[in-house]
């Protein structure tokens, strides 16, 4: 068969009967971490694209669309964070976005497998190069210990998981919630990566059956990402004291011209779900 013929499907919705499926041209590094399976291959349509154990993580093309949402909402809320915590996030691109905000003074980097963030290093600079910067100590750990030990200590905390299989399943759970809450300031604001609303609302209802209990303040907002299977994917927003509207600020990032995808009016419609998806937070 001849390469330019070669498909990838995802593995994680095959078993629910739905896969996005992408041609690729070759692949370029396929490795077996302690934890994972890491691959990077060459797409015709959306440029190299990161899979772990067969789930697409980010390509080339839209990564962005992710990224920027995800680190950008809660910046733009807290306006004067100075220490932010990612745990996980080993391509490099939710640091590369939390850093356009002068505010921030330190970025800890809690990431399980370091072979992630070698791997990206080597095929995604212009994510990874942001490791290089001196506000950045990247922690190979796992974060679930990690958080544990770190209490009132950071201003926002953003998990940029994977889906709740293998190493990642804990950070869906409740004490995982507590913890980070512990490990915020007063003031402080946890981001994590939700899942899509079309596709699990079972894991959605399960993270706000606790959140709210834990946060005074939570939501769910959503990007979209177009080589998600959904098309979409969510965030948890949990906060002591900011909301994600009422409490919103225009802040200089906002004015960049590198930013593809967020902006004032795309924070605010994020938050604004279909009628469908709306009682899944309750």
């Amino acid at each position: 068969m001849n390469n330019k013929e070669i498909w990838i499907e995802e593995k994680l919705e095959i078993k629910n009967g739905r896969a996005l499926k992408v041609r690729i041209t070759k692949s370029l590094e396929k490795i077996k971490s302690e934890f994972q399976e890491i691959e990077v291959v060459e797409s015709q349509s959306f440029g190299k694209i990161l899979l772990i154990d067969g789930v697409i993580m980010l390509t080339e093309a839209d990564e962005f669309c992710y990224h920027e949402m995800i680190a950008h909402v809660p910046l733009c809320v807290h306006t004067e964070a100075q220490k932010v915590l990612v745990i996980g996030g080993g391509d490099g691109g939710t640091v590369r976005e939390i850093l356009k905000h002068d505010n921030v003074k330190e970025v800890d980097v809690c990431e399980i497998d370091e072979k992630v963030i070698e791997i990206s290093k080597r095929h995604f600079p212009y994510l990874a190069n942001s490791f290089d910067d001196p506000k950045v100590k990247i922690y190979c750990e796992d974060g679930n210990k990690f958080i544990k030990a770190h209490k009132d200590e950071y201003d926002i905390i953003i998990v940029d998981s994977s889906d709740p299989i293998g190493p990642a399943e804990v950070l869906f759970r409740r004490e995982f919630y507590e913890a980070m809450f512990q490990a915020l300031k007063d003031d402080g604001i946890v981001v994590t990566q939700a899942e899509s609303f079309f596709y699990h609302s079972k894991i959605i209802k399960s993270l706000f059956s606790f959140i709210r209990d834990i946060y005074p303040i939570s939501e769910y907002y959503y990007t979209l990402v177009p080589t998600y299977p959904s098309g979409i994917i969510g965030f948890t927003f949990c906060s002591t004291k900011y909301h994600p509207i009422d409490d919103f600020k225009e802040t200089e990032a906002l004015k960049l011209d590198d930013l593809k995808y967020y902006n004032k009016d795309i924070h605010k419609a994020a938050f604004n779900l279909p009628t469908f998806a709306q009682g899944y937070k309750y």
